[in-house]
């Protein structure tokens, strides 16, 4: 009885499936109507056409162009004190936040790759450095180096720079360039020491990181570890030195305030600390009787 019902109930379910799936499909709905066509004086006027944009200039930029327009570096030169260096003077406005663009002696590195080489003073690099080295200087030419590394600038481009320093410590200088060119450490200028490195006109205003000088020690009379290859003086401008009074370059007393943190310091526990002490060299802002911000050497002088 009860399998008949069930098969009752079955042959109800199919034939009411066919009737659905026969039955004659619903109404569609009608085509919304088509808007009516606009006249010329309601039409929508057409999208202007797009004018060629003039390239962004930054507020950076722009305030690098100007410093530089109306600052020119070495030009003024400063009245001379007794002790022979240039009176000092207060920082203009224009170098209080320093950052000009770099003047380029070589040409930049090819896609702003890290480049770097060490060579021989040869009879073109010699010829450059003037009177920066010559004989009865404390060490032999044979002993020096001619480096070439990128930098990073404050105009936020690479760069290449030269250094000349004693062949032990060539490569490990190198390195610490790498380091700071990787963390996009500005430097603004780093050129090849000359004759006027040796005995420079006091114009207060220099910036150019360098090496081997063969000079006196700063207000003494025996060589100063730029005389062996073995200091390098970086953005000096902005790592001025202070000894008594005495501030060089002589208008760089606005980065006296270290407290005032500005690009291109040098700062303690600093990556440019780090790094030349992991070579060995010391640096001159820890010194107690002067302070040489921009001094790091291996003689720890």
């Amino acid at each position: 009885m009860h399998r008949r019902a069930r098969l009752a109930a079955s042959l109800a379910t199919a034939a009411a499936l066919l009737v659905a799936c026969s039955a004659p499909p619903g109404p569609r709905a009608a085509p919304a109507p088509a808007s009516p066509p606009t006249s010329p004086a309601t039409a929508p006027s057409a999208e202007p056409a797009r004018q060629p944009v003039a390239p962004r200039v930054t507020v950076a930029a722009e305030q690098e162009r100007r410093w530089l327009d109306s600052w020119p570096v070495g030009a003024r030169t400063l009245p001379v004190r007794p002790d022979g260096f240039g009176e000092v003077r207060r920082t203009p406005a224009e170098l209080r936040v320093r950052r000009m663009p770099t003047r380029d002696v070589l040409p930049p590195p090819a896609g702003g790759r890290w480049q770097a080489s060490v060579q021989r003073i040869g009879p073109r690099v010699r010829d450059r450095m003037g009177t920066s080295w010559e004989r009865g200087c404390p060490v032999p030419l044979r002993d020096l180096r001619y480096l070439r590394v990128t930098f990073w600038g404050f105009d936020r481009a690479p760069h290449t720079g030269e250094l000349v320093v004693q062949e032990r410590h060539a490569r490990g200088v190198v390195g610490v360039f790498r380091r700071l060119y990787a963390a996009r450490f500005p430097i603004e200028q780093m050129t090849l020491p000359t004759t006027s490195h040796r005995d420079p006109t006091p114009s207060g205003d220099g910036n150019g990181t360098g090496a081997m000088v063969c000079r006196s020690a700063t207000g003494q009379s025996f060589y100063s570890a730029h005389a062996y290859g073995l200091a390098i003086d970086l953005n000096p401008f902005q790592n001025p030195y202070l000894r008594e009074g005495l501030v060089i370059p002589e208008r760089a007393s606005a980065y006296l305030d270290r407290a005032w943190r500005r690009p291109g310091m040098v700062h303690r526990h600093s990556l440019v600390v780090r790094e030349f002490a992991r070579i060995g060299w010391s640096w001159g802002g820890d010194w107690r009787t002067l302070k040489d911000y921009q001094h790091f050497s291996a003689t720890g002088r």
